[in-house]
């Protein structure tokens, strides 16, 4: 920042990144067309209340996501979430997959921070393997969202291990709150 920037003294310091799929988006509601594109899907219980109310409280929230743009384009708007983020990174556009740190640090280039800013994301996801495993690499604190089926719940190995684990999306509100508090 240069010394004219002028900053908001309501702006939060913690960062969020977000996962999409059985994080914010129901995986098992998703309807596909014949190009694998997701052109429907329903949010997750309390997902929308969560990012609305993250927003509200004046986070800055980035989708980082595996998958195809117009599947997240279609499903969030079809929610009324996309205008929510302001930054959307997909690894198709990236032309890399979550652990890689490709992922994180084009969600954090595109937000104007550096890797020095990466004490103040966080990356809550459902995946231990990708979402856990990547911001652990890159030094960002690693929220698991336990609350799929679908993937396992179980680190394979110390660096699938999150910093914090919750199981419903609205538990995020609270956490994240004290967490922006700690950073004074």
């Amino acid at each position: 920042m240069s010394d004219t920037t002028t900053i908001d003294p309501n702006a939060k310091k913690l960062i969020v990144f977000l996962d999409c799929g059985d994080t914010i988006i129901d995986e098992g509601t998703e309807i596909r067309d014949d190009h694998d594109i997701v052109i429907r899907a329903n949010v997750i219980p309390g997902a929308d209340i969560m990012v609305k109310t993250l927003a509200e409280r004046g986070y800055i929230m980035a989708i980082v996501a595996d998958g195809r743009a117009q599947s997240f384009k279609n499903i969030l708007t079809q929610n009324g979430l996309y205008d929510y983020f302001t930054t959307m990174i997909y690894s198709e556009t990236i032309k890399a997959s979550k652990p890689s740190p490709r992922m994180f640090k084009a969600a954090i280039g595109a937000l104007d921070l550096s890797e020095q800013d990466c004490s103040r994301i966080v990356m809550v996801g459902n995946n231990l393997s990708r979402d856990v495993k990547g911001a652990n690499a890159m030094g960002i604190t690693s929220i698991f969202l336990s609350w799929t089926p679908r993937y396992p719940k179980l680190h394979a190995d110390e660096s699938e291990i999150p910093d914090y684990t919750i199981n419903h999306p609205l538990e995020l509100i609270d956490l994240v709150e004290k967490l922006n508090e700690e950073l004074g």
